[in-house]
């Protein structure tokens, strides 16, 4: 099976970016939770939560990240804390308001892609920009649940003067099954935002019997400036108003794909503050060499990921190696 980044780009190691401590400070929204893992016989406990995962990713990479989700301080919350810390995540205070931690069972099918049931807590009040951050992103049950999509929605819509704005809708029909409502959800923050992350099957499920590229056509028209659709195994979609690549994959053993598109997310955004190219994607200039070298980053983290069990993304050192 492929899986991952490849095609020719204008990178070679992560030396051509700038320093760790000049990137902007990122601030991440969404859920947190513990993916239980049934493969087979074997029933396994890990942190995941398509923000969290995202945060995670920017953290290991050097951008200073803060969180703001919803658990509970009970032992799985505090086995996600631990999870965070060694990475260098802040945990926002107020994160820590829920009665019991989400959790999702993530059961691994023959074809080794995951299939998920959420039990799911996402409330968080209203939420404030903190001073000095550069990059805002959020996600997935985050953006379509309520009462805390509307919370994710307000944010947003204050927050784009001020930041990057990137969105993943990482749809999840078993928690947020009327299509409708997902869609306007989807379709509002996409008016906001300037990053717009999704996969195939994402666009199939929103936007059933459009071709990819009218999907992407959609997204560039209601006002984002970047737009990536992921592919699976052919790789990845990309697009700007002036520049509109096709990626294709690498070869990968597959363990399993569980936080693949996080990865690929996280890798993204890093790509994007790490080469100084965020204040470029915010006014929607940005050059095909650029876009073809934060996509190809992007896939990168996303083949080291799959080819090791759970939502482990890369290390600098991992994913210059995966790119070089």
């Amino acid at each position: 099976m492929r899986v991952g980044g490849g095609g020719r780009h204008p990178l070679g190691t992560l030396g051509d970016m700038h320093a760790p401590s000049a990137f902007p400070s990122a601030f991440v929204v969404g859920e947190a939770l513990v993916d239980i893992v049934v493969d087979g016989d074997s029933t396994v406990e890990h942190p995941g939560g398509s923000p969290m995962n995202v945060a995670y990713g920017l953290a290991r990479l050097g951008v200073t990240t803060t969180l703001r989700t919803q658990i509970a301080q009970d032992q799985r919350g505090r086995a996600l804390e631990e999870h965070l810390a060694p990475v260098g995540v802040v945990l926002d205070p107020a994160s820590r308001s829920a009665e019991h931690t989400s959790t999702a069972v993530a059961t691994i099918q023959p074809d080794r892609h995951a299939e998920y049931e959420f039990d799911i807590e996402w409330a968080p009040g209203e939420l404030a920009l903190p001073d000095g951050v550069g990059l805002v992103h959020t996600g997935s049950i985050a953006s379509a649940l309520r009462p805390g999509s509307d919370d994710v929605a307000a944010l947003f819509a204050e927050s784009r003067p001020r930041a990057l704005l990137s969105f993943d809708p990482n749809v999840r029909p078993g928690v947020t099954p009327d299509r409708e409502a997902v869609l306007a959800t989807v379709d509002a923050l996409a008016s906001v935002v300037h990053v717009l992350k999704l996969s195939d099957e994402d666009a199939a499920w929103l936007h059933p019997g459009l071709l990819l590229d009218e999907v992407v056509d959609r997204y560039l028209e209601a006002g984002a400036t970047l737009v990536a659709v992921t592919r699976g195994a052919e790789g990845v979609l990309v697009a700007t108003a002036t520049d509109r690549l096709s990626l294709p994959s690498q070869p990968v053993d597959v363990v399993d794909t569980i936080g693949a598109g996080d990865s690929f997310m996280s890798g993204l955004l890093f790509a994007i503050l790490s080469r100084g190219l965020a204040d470029g994607v915010r006014s929607g200039v940005l050059g095909r060499g650029d876009l073809e070298a934060v996509a190809a980053t992007a896939l990168a983290s996303a083949r080291v990921t799959v080819s090791r069990a759970g939502a482990n993304p890369p290390t600098p050192d991992e994913l210059a190696a995966a790119l070089g």
